[in-house]
Protein backbone atom coordinates (compact mmCIF):
# COMPACT_ATOMS: atom_id res chain seq x y z
CA UNK A 1 0.00 0.00 0.00
CA UNK A 2 1.80 3.34 -1.14
CA UNK A 3 1.14 5.94 1.49
CA UNK A 4 -1.59 9.07 0.02
CA UNK A 5 0.90 11.69 0.97
CA UNK A 6 4.07 9.88 -0.81
CA UNK A 7 1.89 9.21 -4.02
CA UNK A 8 0.44 13.01 -3.64
CA UNK A 9 4.47 14.66 -3.34
CA UNK A 10 6.04 12.22 -5.88
CA UNK A 11 3.39 13.14 -8.84
CA UNK A 12 3.83 16.79 -7.63
CA UNK A 13 7.72 16.85 -7.81
CA UNK A 14 8.73 14.58 -10.43
CA UNK A 15 5.63 14.54 -12.85
CA UNK A 16 5.60 11.54 -15.03
CA UNK A 17 8.57 10.37 -14.00
CA UNK A 18 7.09 9.86 -10.71
CA UNK A 19 3.93 8.58 -11.87
CA UNK A 20 6.39 5.68 -13.76
CA UNK A 21 8.16 5.11 -10.26
CA UNK A 22 4.48 4.76 -8.31
CA UNK A 23 3.53 2.16 -10.72
CA UNK A 24 6.18 -0.34 -10.51
CA UNK A 25 7.09 0.15 -6.89
CA UNK A 26 5.59 -2.97 -5.72
CA UNK A 27 7.88 -4.58 -8.42
CA UNK A 28 10.54 -2.87 -7.51
CA UNK A 29 10.11 -3.90 -3.39
CA UNK A 30 9.42 -7.61 -4.41
CA UNK A 31 12.33 -7.43 -6.84
CA UNK A 32 14.97 -6.43 -3.69
CA UNK A 33 13.19 -8.34 -1.13
CA UNK A 34 13.99 -11.13 -3.64
CA UNK A 35 17.69 -10.01 -4.45
CA UNK A 36 18.73 -9.30 -0.85
CA UNK A 37 17.01 -11.76 1.16
CA UNK A 38 14.93 -9.40 3.03
CA UNK A 39 11.77 -9.81 5.05
CA UNK A 40 9.74 -6.55 4.73
CA UNK A 41 8.01 -4.73 7.18
CA UNK A 42 5.95 -1.59 7.93
CA UNK A 43 6.81 1.74 6.20
CA UNK A 44 7.20 4.89 7.17
CA UNK A 45 5.02 7.70 7.11
CA UNK A 46 7.05 9.72 4.75
CA UNK A 47 6.56 12.42 1.89
CA UNK A 48 9.11 11.74 -0.98
CA UNK A 49 11.03 8.31 -0.47
CA UNK A 50 9.38 4.79 0.41
CA UNK A 51 10.99 3.58 3.22
CA UNK A 52 9.98 0.77 5.31
CA UNK A 53 11.57 -1.19 7.87
CA UNK A 54 13.05 -4.86 6.58
CA UNK A 55 15.19 -8.13 8.13
CA UNK A 56 18.07 -9.15 6.58
CA UNK A 57 18.64 -12.57 6.64
CA UNK A 58 21.11 -12.76 9.57
CA UNK A 59 18.23 -11.22 11.33
CA UNK A 60 19.64 -7.52 11.47
CA UNK A 61 17.12 -5.01 11.93
CA UNK A 62 17.78 -2.41 8.55
CA UNK A 63 15.69 -0.17 6.78
CA UNK A 64 14.87 0.11 2.91
CA UNK A 65 14.57 3.93 1.39
CA UNK A 66 13.44 3.91 -2.33
CA UNK A 67 13.06 6.68 -4.76
CA UNK A 68 12.72 7.87 -7.93
CA UNK A 69 15.98 7.18 -9.69
CA UNK A 70 15.73 10.15 -12.46
CA UNK A 71 16.42 12.49 -8.76
CA UNK A 72 19.49 13.45 -7.54
CA UNK A 73 18.86 12.35 -3.30
CA UNK A 74 19.65 9.33 -3.06
CA UNK A 75 22.26 9.41 -5.19
CA UNK A 76 23.35 12.16 -2.92
CA UNK A 77 22.68 10.30 0.28
CA UNK A 78 24.78 7.49 -1.08
CA UNK A 79 27.78 9.02 -0.90
CA UNK A 80 27.67 10.85 2.19
CA UNK A 81 27.07 7.87 4.26
CA UNK A 82 29.80 6.30 2.18
CA UNK A 83 31.89 9.08 3.11
CA UNK A 84 30.96 9.16 6.83
CA UNK A 85 31.57 5.35 6.41
CA UNK A 86 29.48 4.79 10.03
CA UNK A 87 31.12 7.92 12.05
CA UNK A 88 28.39 9.51 13.41
CA UNK A 89 25.94 8.50 10.98
CA UNK A 90 24.21 5.47 10.12
CA UNK A 91 25.86 2.72 7.47
CA UNK A 92 25.10 2.35 4.38
CA UNK A 93 24.92 -1.81 3.60
CA UNK A 94 24.03 -1.69 0.37
CA UNK A 95 22.55 0.23 -2.81
CA UNK A 96 21.25 -0.04 -6.79
CA UNK A 97 21.30 3.09 -7.84
CA UNK A 98 19.26 2.54 -10.79
CA UNK A 99 16.09 0.96 -8.91
CA UNK A 100 16.75 3.67 -6.59
CA UNK A 101 17.53 2.17 -3.47
CA UNK A 102 19.17 1.56 -0.41
CA UNK A 103 19.89 -0.77 1.93
CA UNK A 104 21.18 1.32 5.72
CA UNK A 105 21.85 0.24 9.00
CA UNK A 106 18.76 0.75 11.43
CA UNK A 107 19.28 2.66 14.25
CA UNK A 108 17.47 0.76 17.41
CA UNK A 109 15.67 2.00 19.32
CA UNK A 110 15.45 5.11 17.35
CA UNK A 111 13.95 7.86 19.62
CA UNK A 112 14.23 11.32 17.76
CA UNK A 113 16.33 13.97 19.21
CA UNK A 114 12.95 15.92 19.04
CA UNK A 115 11.84 13.81 21.66
CA UNK A 116 14.04 14.61 24.32
CA UNK A 117 14.80 17.37 26.26
CA UNK A 118 16.24 20.49 24.25
CA UNK A 119 19.47 20.95 25.84
CA UNK A 120 19.90 16.54 25.71
CA UNK A 121 19.20 16.95 22.16
CA UNK A 122 21.49 20.19 21.66
CA UNK A 123 24.03 17.98 23.47
CA UNK A 124 23.27 15.16 21.40
CA UNK A 125 23.54 16.95 17.96
CA UNK A 126 27.04 18.32 19.09
CA UNK A 127 28.59 15.07 19.73
CA UNK A 128 27.10 13.66 16.50
CA UNK A 129 28.94 17.31 15.40
CA UNK A 130 31.94 15.94 16.34
CA UNK A 131 31.91 12.75 15.12
CA UNK A 132 30.83 13.71 11.37
CA UNK A 133 33.06 16.75 10.62
CA UNK A 134 36.32 14.94 9.46
CA UNK A 135 38.80 16.62 7.15
CA UNK A 136 37.78 16.59 3.81
CA UNK A 137 36.39 17.93 0.72
CA UNK A 138 34.79 14.86 -0.74
CA UNK A 139 31.39 16.10 -1.12
CA UNK A 140 30.37 19.07 -3.02
CA UNK A 141 31.13 22.69 -1.69
CA UNK A 142 28.67 23.81 0.24
CA UNK A 143 29.50 27.58 -0.77
CA UNK A 144 27.83 26.34 -4.04
CA UNK A 145 24.50 26.69 -2.25
CA UNK A 146 24.89 30.76 -2.08
CA UNK A 147 23.98 30.53 -5.67
CA UNK A 148 20.46 30.52 -4.78
CA UNK A 149 20.47 33.52 -3.51
CA UNK A 150 21.39 34.86 -6.51
CA UNK A 151 18.60 33.13 -8.43
CA UNK A 152 16.36 34.32 -6.15
CA UNK A 153 17.31 38.05 -6.24
CA UNK A 154 17.62 37.65 -9.79
CA UNK A 155 13.60 36.83 -9.62
CA UNK A 156 12.59 39.48 -7.22
CA UNK A 157 15.22 42.33 -7.53
CA UNK A 158 13.19 44.76 -5.22
CA UNK A 159 10.35 43.25 -3.71
CA UNK A 160 9.53 39.34 -3.04
CA UNK A 161 7.94 36.76 -0.31
CA UNK A 162 10.98 37.32 1.81
CA UNK A 163 12.64 40.94 3.37
CA UNK A 164 15.23 41.53 0.34
CA UNK A 165 17.68 43.50 2.41
CA UNK A 166 17.95 40.19 4.75
CA UNK A 167 18.39 37.91 1.12
CA UNK A 168 20.70 40.38 0.48
CA UNK A 169 22.86 40.05 3.79
CA UNK A 170 22.80 36.59 3.64
CA UNK A 171 23.95 36.13 -0.01
CA UNK A 172 26.85 38.53 0.92
CA UNK A 173 27.95 36.67 4.22
CA UNK A 174 27.84 33.62 3.06
CA UNK A 175 30.62 34.21 0.59
CA UNK A 176 32.47 35.85 3.62
CA UNK A 177 31.93 32.82 6.05
CA UNK A 178 33.14 30.39 3.27
CA UNK A 179 36.07 32.56 2.35
CA UNK A 180 37.06 32.14 6.22
CA UNK A 181 36.32 29.04 7.06
CA UNK A 182 38.84 27.68 10.03
CA UNK A 183 38.82 24.29 7.96
CA UNK A 184 36.89 22.14 5.28
CA UNK A 185 35.12 19.02 6.76
CA UNK A 186 32.27 16.61 5.65
CA UNK A 187 28.98 17.90 6.69
CA UNK A 188 25.64 16.15 6.80
CA UNK A 189 23.90 19.27 5.34
CA UNK A 190 20.20 19.07 7.05
CA UNK A 191 21.23 18.16 10.57
CA UNK A 192 17.67 18.93 12.52
CA UNK A 193 15.60 17.14 15.31
CA UNK A 194 14.24 14.13 12.95
CA UNK A 195 17.28 13.33 11.72
CA UNK A 196 19.23 12.06 14.48
CA UNK A 197 18.19 8.93 16.45
CA UNK A 198 19.04 7.10 19.13
CA UNK A 199 21.28 3.98 18.73
CA UNK A 200 22.80 1.18 20.21
CA UNK A 201 26.35 1.23 18.71
CA UNK A 202 26.26 4.73 19.30
CA UNK A 203 23.99 7.18 21.61
CA UNK A 204 23.32 9.08 18.50
CA UNK A 205 23.41 8.64 15.06
CA UNK A 206 22.01 10.47 11.68
CA UNK A 207 20.62 9.78 9.13
CA UNK A 208 19.54 11.06 5.91
CA UNK A 209 22.19 13.19 5.19
CA UNK A 210 22.10 15.79 2.12
CA UNK A 211 26.37 16.06 2.25
CA UNK A 212 28.30 18.50 1.60
CA UNK A 213 31.89 19.84 2.66
CA UNK A 214 32.42 23.14 3.87
CA UNK A 215 33.05 25.21 7.44
CA UNK A 216 31.90 22.89 10.45
CA UNK A 217 29.44 26.36 11.38
CA UNK A 218 27.27 25.63 8.87
CA UNK A 219 26.49 22.95 10.48
CA UNK A 220 24.01 24.33 12.99
CA UNK A 221 22.22 26.23 11.00
CA UNK A 222 19.10 23.61 10.89
CA UNK A 223 18.66 22.99 14.51
CA UNK A 224 17.71 26.28 15.01
CA UNK A 225 14.40 26.35 13.05
CA UNK A 226 13.78 23.15 14.02
CA UNK A 227 11.79 20.78 14.86
CA UNK A 228 8.58 21.80 12.99
CA UNK A 229 9.95 25.31 11.23
CA UNK A 230 6.04 25.83 10.50
CA UNK A 231 5.29 26.58 13.99
CA UNK A 232 5.99 29.79 14.61
CA UNK A 233 5.12 29.74 18.04
CA UNK A 234 7.28 32.28 20.11
CA UNK A 235 8.66 29.57 22.99
CA UNK A 236 10.35 27.95 20.10
CA UNK A 237 12.44 30.73 18.42
CA UNK A 238 13.04 31.79 22.50
CA UNK A 239 15.20 28.65 22.20
CA UNK A 240 17.56 29.53 20.07
CA UNK A 241 19.82 31.64 22.10
CA UNK A 242 20.23 29.21 24.51
CA UNK A 243 21.07 26.55 21.61
CA UNK A 244 23.87 28.68 20.02
CA UNK A 245 25.48 29.10 23.54
CA UNK A 246 25.60 25.24 24.12
CA UNK A 247 26.74 24.44 20.25
CA UNK A 248 29.21 27.08 20.51
CA UNK A 249 30.81 25.72 23.54
CA UNK A 250 30.48 21.88 22.50
CA UNK A 251 31.38 22.07 19.34
CA UNK A 252 34.64 24.78 19.93
CA UNK A 253 33.44 27.53 17.77
CA UNK A 254 32.93 31.18 18.32
CA UNK A 255 29.93 32.29 19.17
CA UNK A 256 29.76 34.98 16.29
CA UNK A 257 30.66 33.10 13.61
CA UNK A 258 27.08 30.25 14.42
CA UNK A 259 25.05 33.34 14.93
CA UNK A 260 26.40 34.52 11.41
CA UNK A 261 26.09 30.79 10.52
CA UNK A 262 22.42 30.62 11.95
CA UNK A 263 21.19 33.70 9.78
CA UNK A 264 22.49 32.74 6.97
CA UNK A 265 21.40 29.35 6.66
CA UNK A 266 17.79 30.52 8.20
CA UNK A 267 17.33 32.43 4.99
CA UNK A 268 18.73 30.16 2.75
CA UNK A 269 16.19 27.25 4.30
CA UNK A 270 13.05 30.02 3.13
CA UNK A 271 15.24 31.39 -0.22
CA UNK A 272 14.51 27.63 -0.94
CA UNK A 273 11.08 27.59 -0.30
CA UNK A 274 10.24 30.83 -2.46
CA UNK A 275 11.94 28.42 -5.49
CA UNK A 276 8.32 26.90 -5.60
CA UNK A 277 6.47 30.35 -5.17
CA UNK A 278 5.09 32.44 -7.16
CA UNK A 279 3.16 35.89 -6.91
CA UNK A 280 -0.71 34.26 -6.29
CA UNK A 281 -0.08 31.58 -4.24
CA UNK A 282 -1.99 31.54 -0.96
CA UNK A 283 0.96 30.14 0.69
CA UNK A 284 3.93 31.90 1.78
CA UNK A 285 7.60 30.65 1.82
CA UNK A 286 8.57 32.37 4.84
CA UNK A 287 8.78 30.10 8.52
CA UNK A 288 10.13 29.97 11.67
CA UNK A 289 13.42 30.06 9.93
CA UNK A 290 12.45 33.49 8.76
CA UNK A 291 11.86 34.18 12.52
CA UNK A 292 15.18 32.92 13.68
CA UNK A 293 16.77 35.26 10.62
CA UNK A 294 15.34 38.32 11.78
CA UNK A 295 16.14 37.48 15.94
CA UNK A 296 20.14 37.22 15.08
CA UNK A 297 19.60 40.27 12.31
CA UNK A 298 20.45 42.53 15.11
CA UNK A 299 23.74 40.74 15.90
CA UNK A 300 24.72 40.09 12.38
CA UNK A 301 24.13 43.81 11.08
CA UNK A 302 25.84 45.11 14.38
CA UNK A 303 29.17 42.81 12.95
CA UNK A 304 29.31 43.88 9.48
Amino acid sequence: MIPPTLRRHVTSVWGEAGARWLATLPETLHGLAADWDLTVGEPFDLTYHYVTAVTTADGTPAVLKLGVPEADALTEESRALTAFAGRGAVHLQRSDLTRGALLIERAVPGVRARDVPDAEATAAVAAVMRELHRPGDALPDVALQAGAFDRYLARFPVSGPLPTELVVTAAGLMRELCASAPATVLLHGDLHHDNLLSAARAPWLAIDPHGASGDPGYEIGSWLFNPEPDDRDPALLALVPGRLEQLADLIGQPLERLVAWGFVKAVLSDVWSAENWSPGDTWSPASRALDVARLLWPQVSRSA
